[in-house]
């Protein structure tokens, strides 16, 4: 994009980023320019850069101005935030108000291109049947010595037996993610088959144990998680309806998905990961080995990544893609035009869910 007075007034008044086409003007006013750090350059403020903008199209008396113009989707949506080269400090842009805390990398700025735009399945519409949310507490003995965890319950707005989606991370997909409005509308609209969900809590500091492919969390779910959603929703028998439940997570979350339906396929036969990890500097989970064993071919198996994920993780989704086809599994792979959070991870949803949990 080429900078113009007109350029620079409009982010004044409109904020950051301007934008034209495929292409995003992000304009600096001061005497040191910060870097420019996002989704788009794996977070690392040493590769994208402001320049300096001509004199001529700002007034004398005016501080120095800098620009930097990126090239992206039409349809993407970007998180950023900037670098001072003084303080070695990451801050938001003064000129774009528009921020959030994404639930995985603290607080940054955020726009969508042009074609760009929230799913309109996180919003509940008048007069539409709602799903219930309870809230339980149940033991982490298996997990964490004598504690206790809160488990969210999502009762559908319907009568009959339906399948359990166990949701780990819970807690951000029911909130970041607004999961369980996602889901009536999709219920609302019979475009998906009518589910229950346990939106479980990670373990914190324990989080990466728990879910980096943990036998543990596998004997929580058995002895404890699954029968108190028995006790509590009209479920499903999977017994008589074997691998009728699923499975969702994100990131290490995703990556503990795929491992439950992998290892305890009787129960969950619908696998949904987003942004899943495979690897970790250079050492593979147990789901890979489990995939080139064909373990659990009867599995179907959802996939998505971002096209702004950290570079070895969107490879890793790929990666992953490509085994699961090698060794004869059924699954969709699907890539879009955003990042590594929860608000990328919420807009794709709706796919996963249409493909693993159609009505009829």
């Amino acid at each position: 994009m080429k900078i113009t007075t007109e350029t620079i007034q409009r982010a004044k008044e409109s904020g950051n980023p301007v934008m034209d086409g495929n292409q995003a003007t992000f304009i600096w006013e001061g005497n040191h320019a910060p870097a420019i750090t996002g989704d788009f350059n794996n977070w690392d403020s040493s590769s994208t850069k402001f320049t300096r903008v001509s004199p001529r199209l700002h007034p004398a008396s005016a501080k120095p101005t800098f620009s930097c113009t990126l090239t992206f989707p039409r349809d993407a949506y970007i998180e950023y935030a900037f670098d001072s080269p003084i303080s070695k400090k990451r801050f938001l842009d003064p000129l774009n108000h528009n921020s959030l805390n994404n639930g995985v990398g603290g607080r940054n700025n955020f726009f969508y291109m042009p074609e760009g735009k929230p799913s309109p399945l996180t919003r509940r519409r008048a007069g539409m049947p709602a799903g219930e949310v309870t809230n339980h507490r149940v033991s982490t003995w298996m997990m964490d010595g004598k504690g206790e965890r809160t488990v969210h319950l999502y009762h559908p707005p319907v009568q009959e037996r339906v399948p359990l989606l166990i949701v780990y991370d819970g807690t951000n997909y029911l909130r970041r993610g607004k999961l369980a409005i996602i889901v009536d509308n999709l219920i609302a609209q019979k475009r998906i088959h009518p589910i229950a969900m346990a939106f479980l809590q990670n373990g914190g500091p324990r989080r990466s144990v728990e879910y980096f492919c943990s036998d543990a969390t596998l004997a929580w779910l058995d002895h404890e998680v699954i029968p108190l959603a028995r006790r509590e929703l009209n479920l499903l028998d999977v017994k008589r309806h074997p691998g009728a439940y699923g499975v969702l997570g994100a990131s290490a979350g995703g990556l503990m998905s795929l491992y439950t339906g992998l290892r305890m396929p009787e129960i969950f036969g619908k696998v949904l990961t987003q942004s899943g990890v495979s690897s970790w500097e250079g050492r593979d989970f147990a789901t890979v080995d489990l995939v080139k064993h064909k373990h659990a071919r009867e599995i179907q198996i959802w996939l998505d990544a971002g096209k702004f994920e950290w570079q070895w993780l969107l490879k890793d989704n790929r990666r992953m893609k490509a085994l699961l086809k090698e060794n004869g599994y059924q699954f969709v792979y699907c890539e879009y035009s955003g990042g590594h959070n929860y608000t990328s991870w919420r807009n794709d949803i709706w796919r996963g869910l249409e493909a693993m949990l159609p009505l009829g």
